[in-house]
Order: C-alpha cells, then structure tokens, then sequence
C-alpha cells in the first residue's frame, strides 16, 4: 500500500510517548548467537495488550517465525539487524543502519540487515507493520536513533564496569569503547556478553544533528556489490532441493470464471517432464520438473470455461470495457460525500465575474515491473508451511496462507526475499496473487513447488491502478483570481477496496489525495467524493491517488491561469502567500533550471519549446517541478525535468536523489504511453510489446534539488512522481495550445499553434 493518510486516524504518526527499549537477550531464542546483546522496540500499549490477549509472546517461538529482537550485537564485533521494512531498492535497509549507527557510534558498512518475519515484536508503527507509503524512514527514525543511542550507552556502562573507570570518561567510535586517559579501548564484541545483565535506560541522550557523521551523508548503499554481481536473491531465484517442481498456469479470459474441462489433459499429461495437470480458483496449472516445460505444458491446455457473469467486483463481463467504464464515471452524477468544506462556494460562484469549467480523466495502469510475479510453497513433515514470496506486509500474507492451508498461523514462515521493485504491486489483491497457487500445488503433490506467471499470464491478471475522473469549476473575480474552486473525484481507490472493513471513513483517501489539502489560498472550496466500484482488480500504485490528481488539479490551475490572464508560476506565488515553504520551494525549483520561462521559445538545437509548472504534497513531502518539452512528429518529447524536493530532513540525500529520478521516470512514462485497455471483458495488451512504456530515448535529464526546511520527516519512494504529468502536459499546452485532459499523451496527436 502506498498511501497511508487513512492510518493517521487510527494512530500511525501520531505523537505519543516513546516506546521503551527492551533487553531481550535472556529469552533464549533460537538462532542468536550464544552472548550476544539483543535490544528490541517495545511495542506500543495497545498492540502490546492485544498480544498479551492472544498468547503468542508468552509461548516459546517456532523457528523461523518470531526473534524479538531488532539490533544483535554479536560477541565476534559483527551487528545484525532484523528489519521491520522490507528492502524493495527504496534503500531503506541502508537508511536504517546509518540512523541506528550514528547512535550507536558505528559504521553503517558493518550492519548485516534482514528483513525480519512475521511477529508482533515488529509491528513497531502503533501495532501495525507494513512497508509502503513512502513511511518506513519517517515511521521509525525517533525509534531507530533510540535503539542505536541506548546500544551504546549500554555497551558504555558494561564498559565501565569493565575497566573500573567512570562512565562519563568513556567515547566510543566506530565499535569500540575507548578510554582516553589510559589508551585502553574494547570492543563492542567484548562488550556484548557484559551488557547482558543491564536494563536499558529510558532517559538516554541522542546526538546534536549538529554531530551527525552519518546521517545527512550520501553513503553508499549496503546491497550495491551483491546487486551488481547478480548475488542478490529475489523469489524467482529460490531453489529449494531436487524434489521442488515448477509450475505453470493459464488463467480464465474472463476475471470470475472457472474451468470447466480440459479437451486435451491426458495428452499434456504425458508430455516431457510433466508432472501433473491442477484445477485452481480461476485458472489451470502444469506442474513439471522445469519452468520451461510447465509453460509449455500450459499454453498447450485447451480449456472450456464458464460463461462470464454480469459485471460486479471482481467479475467482468464479456461487454466490459474501459470506454464504458469512463461513461459510467462521468455519468455518476448523484450528490457526492463532502470529503472538504471551506467558505462559502456558492455565494462566491453567484458573484464570480467568470465560470470556468473541465473535466478530467487517467487510464487504468498496469505496474509492468522487472520481477514477474512468482511464489515457492513446501510443507514440512510437521505439517507447517514455509513460503517464499515478494510481499509488503509479511503478517497480513501469513494470515491469508494459512486460511489457503489450513493451518493456524503460527504453522506459516513467511519468507520475505528483497523485492524487484515495490509500486504497489505486492500487497494481496485476491486473484492478481500467485502464492495461493503455489499453496494448493505443494499441498496437491507433496513436493515444493514453485510458481512463475508467465509475463502474458502477469498483463492479464495483474491488479490495475484504477481509471479515475474528476470534475472541476471555478470562479473568478475580476482581477482574474480564483475565489471559489469546486472538484468531484468520482472512482473507487484500494483503500476503500481492500481496507474499508478497517478505515471506515465513508471517503476513500486513495481517491481524492492530491485533490484535497492544497495550499493554495483559494477562500472557497468544495471537494465532493462520489463512489463509482470497478468490476477489475485495483490496486495501490506508485504514488497512488496523486499519481492522477495532481495531474488533475495542477492542469486545471494553469486553465485557471489563463482564463484570469495570469502567468501560471506567478498566480501560484500568488496563491502561496499564506506558505513561505511552499513558496521557497517553488523559487528552488525556478532556479535549479535556471529561472522561469513559460515560452514558447527557441532552444540552442532549434527546436521550439515550452515550459510547465506544477506542485504536489505527497505523503509528507513537498515537491515543485519544471519539465521542458518540445513536438516531434506529433509528439511530446521532454527534454529536462527540474524537481525540488523538501522531506523535512534527509538520512541519505544520494538515495533520496535516485528515488526522485526513478518516480520521476515512471511519472513521465504514464503521461506519454502507458495504459490499460478493457475491450469485450479483456486486456488487450499482454505483454511489453503492446504495453509501451519510457524508453532510453524518450528520458530526459532529471536534475533534483532537496530543501530541508526542517519540517516533520516526510516520505521519498514516490513524492518525485506526482509533478510530472502535470508538468509536461503544461508545458505542451504553453508549446501547442492544446489542453489535453486526458492521459496518455500518446492518444492525442500534438500540432504547434
């Protein structure tokens, strides 16, 4: 999931009382190293009571499933840390060692980090654990910089007994203890046995941001070698032992049927290294003793299914299709639910000098990632499960296992290799999962298996990043300054979809972010919400809800702009005034590229170019964004894209860089090319050569800039995302005069004014 405004309600980023550090080294768990110093983050009081409720901490834990402890100090010196976050290229792994090693005084290069398994020790945001949201940094840094700062003073105190010397005469350095008055020095592995006796401390000192070594710096991320020498593990590359099968599978046409027979099953039966041939909940399977032969096993199936029903969630008929789907949108037009109130919008649109109105629309988007969806499923004699599988919240995936296998959930190990990339993709999504296949055939064969969708079985049933509309109106005085803006968000997001038992505010988040909460002074708002459920599979995406709102709200700002006369840069330093962040920001960015100009004008090359401005507020972050573009053969083409960014404050300002380049990159790519396309009840693309999306030719240069105005910690995986559509598509209609309303651009031929 990728958006988390909705958790604040319940509690995630709400101040509260920090969480005491517990010494859990005496709690004899398996796999710890024999006088190693465990320190774990208390849970917070009501997910510790829930635990006390349920059990699980009292009773000894299966290998495998639960290790409470965060940070292990290790008697030969080395440090592991069990991650809450699961790695996905975010660098959140990195992040966490150098905000727990500036703390504890010791080189983030020397931290072993994994992700951690299912447990409660773990849900260490206010009882719940996931990753996603751009919120694993921003969630644990006050945690994470105490962990490491009581470490230290523990290690500091052992130290002292040590030695016979005062605490307060003792520094550390990079993993050793040293006292200056005699020379001598310890190691924290010398030190990590000693330290088991001590009760941590709950006043310990953190350091002046003035002192930091690490944190603020670009250091290099821990997985780099292992990624650049292909030693890096993924899902697809798990391989259990000689007995593991491979399986392959062939989904219905249409979402919500089931197979009927297969024509030709004993004849599959019988071809090379075949296994066997499964029925599974919408779809088919060949299992055999390579992937290669599964497939073909699987494509060669001809199978009867049932007839598809009328349209419903997660049914889709054979008359379905987006075009249809988009009517249904702008066809909703029943009162919506009140989601912003501010002023009176119809006294101001009753005075208004003018009345502009528009109408705006995004496609369903597939995530199209490098990692095809895959998942590896053994039962051991025991009965337990073990699963492999790319996931964003470990606890909620060994829920749903284990009601696929019959087993109580602590009989479930959830393995959580690093991810091929996050977008919103690994989170449950009913049919777009392999690993419930995965369970069904090792339960079905007795033998590990594993399950690889082909990248024609992955566009067919991956979940969508649902196809949005919006309705806007505003009002105008005379000075040609809006006084009144109205917007409907009419859709369903994954919010209300896959968490509405859990949030229940009758307006989903996911589907007016990046329309509401703006900070603009524009006296008079109204922001309706009308709900309108798609029959596919939707899915977060990156940047989720503000991956199509911004565009949304930022386009029609500048249709603002001109119908009041106004340069759009200048009417949003204008509408800023009440925001000097905003404003600085917005000044950053005019300077990264070398001050404003809207054009048209004539580049050094000869081509004619343009300029477009846009903002976004994006899960705790600021961003403001320039893109240059110019035509070619009815094209947009963007040249450079300019984007500062304020977090607040930085851990890693490199990898805060490259994750504003990468969002940057599949901003761009969804405003040129990308889209799903529903016709008779199916995806017409199946696979890259039919879903397009940025080429080497088509990315620009991507320049960041990052403001840290000191603001709360806010998020990076996907701030750099939501500026961009907006960007471009003001920029080409500065160049052509054409307003495009609706994405990709690549729908609409482009022709200079």
């Amino acid at each position: 999931m990728n958006d988390l405004t909705p958790l604040r309600r319940v509690g995630i980023g709400a101040r509260h009382d920090p969480e005491p550090v517990q010494n859990l080294s005496r709690r004899g768990f398996l796999g710890v190293a024999t006088g190693a110093l465990l320190l774990g983050v208390g849970l917070p009081i009501e997910a510790a009571a829930q635990t006390r409720a349920e059990g699980p901490a009292a009773v000894a834990p299966k290998p495998g499933t639960r290790v409470a402890a965060f940070l292990e100090i290790r008697p030969d010196s080395s440090v592991h840390l069990l991650s809450p976050f699961v790695e996905g290229g975010q660098g959140i792994n990195t992040g966490l060692a150098q905000t727990i090693g500036e703390e504890l005084d010791l080189d983030p290069a020397r931290f072993a980090v994994e992700c951690a398994p299912p447990g409660p020790d773990y849900a260490v945001v206010n009882g719940l654990r996931m990753t996603g949201g751009s919120f694993s940094t921003r969630s644990s840094f006050d945690a994470m910089r105490r962990l490491g700062a009581t470490a230290r003073e523990m290690l500091l105190r052992a130290a002292a007994a040590r030695l016979a010397v005062k605490q307060d005469s003792l520094t550390a350095e990079d993993g050793r203890v040293i006292h200056a008055a005699s020379g001598r020095t310890l190691g924290y592995g010398e030190l990590a046995e000693a330290a088991l006796a001590l009760q941590p401390r709950d006043d310990v000192s953190l350091k002046d941001p003035k002192d930091f070594r690490w944190i603020g710096q670009p250091v290099a991320r821990l997985d780099r070698r292992d990624k650049a020498t292909g030693r890096t593990t993924y899902t697809i590359d798990i391989r259990l032992d000689e007995d593991m099968l491979h399986a392959a599978v062939q989904h219905a046409p249409h979402l919500g049927t089931e197979p009927q027979a297969i024509a030709n099953e004993p004849e599959v039966r019988v071809m090379a290294g075949v296994h066997s041939v499964h029925r599974l909940p919408g779809a088919v399977a060949v299992v055999a003793d390579s992937w290669w032969r599964a497939r073909k096993g699987a494509e060669a199936l001809q199978v009867a299914w049932t007839e598809p029903v009328p349209d419903g969630i997660a049914t889709v008929s054979k008359t379905f299709s987006s075009s249809a789907m988009l009517a249904a949108l702008k066809g909703a037009n029943e009162p919506g639910i009140p989601a912003e109130r501010e002023g009176d919008p119809a006294a101001a649109f009753a005075g208004a000098a003018r009345v502009i109105e528009a109408e705006y629309d995004a496609p369903y988007l597939a995530h199209a990632q490098l990692e095809p969806p895959s998942a590896v499923a053994r039962f051991t004699a025991d009965g337990s499960l073990d699963l492999w599988l790319p996931n964003q919240m470990p606890e909620l995936f060994q829920d749903i296992a284990a009601k696929t296998a019959g087993l109580a959930p602590e009989q479930v190990r959830i393995h959580s290799p690093m991810l091929g990339g996050f977008f919103g993709r690994h989170f449950y999504y009913g049919p777009a999962n392999p690993f419930p296949q995965a369970i069904l055939l090792a339960r079905a064969t007795g033998r590990p298996v594993r399950v690889l969708w082909s990248r024609e079985e992955e566009f067919g049933m991956d979940a969508v990043r649902p196809l949005s509309f919006a309705r806007f109106k505003a009002a105008l005085g005379a000075d040609g300054m809006p006084v009144a803006l109205q917007t409907t968000a009419v859709g369903e997001g994954p919010i209300g979809r896959w968490f509405g038992a859990l949030f229940k505010s009758p307006v989903d988040s996911s589907v007016v972010e990046g329309l509401d909460k703006k900070p603009y002074a524009i006296p008079n708002r109204r922001l309706d919400y009308v709900k309108v459920a798609h029959p596919v599979t939707i899915a977060f995406w990156r940047s989720v809800g503000h991956s199509m709102n911004d565009y949304f709200y930022e386009s029609f700002l500048d249709e603002i702009a001109a119908a009041g006369g106004h340069d759009p840069f200048d009417l949003r330093v204008a509408l800023l005034k009440d925001s000097p962040r905003h404003r600085t920001l917005l000044r950053a960015v005019a300077d990264l590229a070398g001050g404003w100009r809207r054009g048209p004008f004539a580049a050094q090359d000869g081509t004619r170019r343009a300029c477009g401005v846009s903002m976004a507020s994006p899960f705790g972050s600021e961003t403001a964004t320039i893109a240059e573009v110019s035509l070619k053969d009815g094209e947009a083409r963007v040249h450079d894209l300019w984007i500062a960014i304020d977090p607040g404050s930085v851990v890693n300002p490199a990898i805060v860089k490259r994750q504003v380049e990468s969002a940057a990159a599949l901003g761009l790519s969804s405003t040129l090319l990308e889209q799903v396309v529903y016709e008779n009840g199916q995806r017409q693309a199946k696979n890259f050569d039919t879903y397009p999306i940025l080429d080497r030719e088509r990315m620009p240069r991507v320049h960041v800039t990052i403001v840290e105005s000191g603001a709360p910690m806010g998020g990076i995986g996907e701030p750099g995302l939501p500026g961009v559509p907006p960007a471009v598509v003001n920029a080409v209609a500065a160049l052509t005069g054409q307003r495009v309303r609706s994405l990709p651009l690549a729908k609409t031929h482009l022709s200079g004014v």
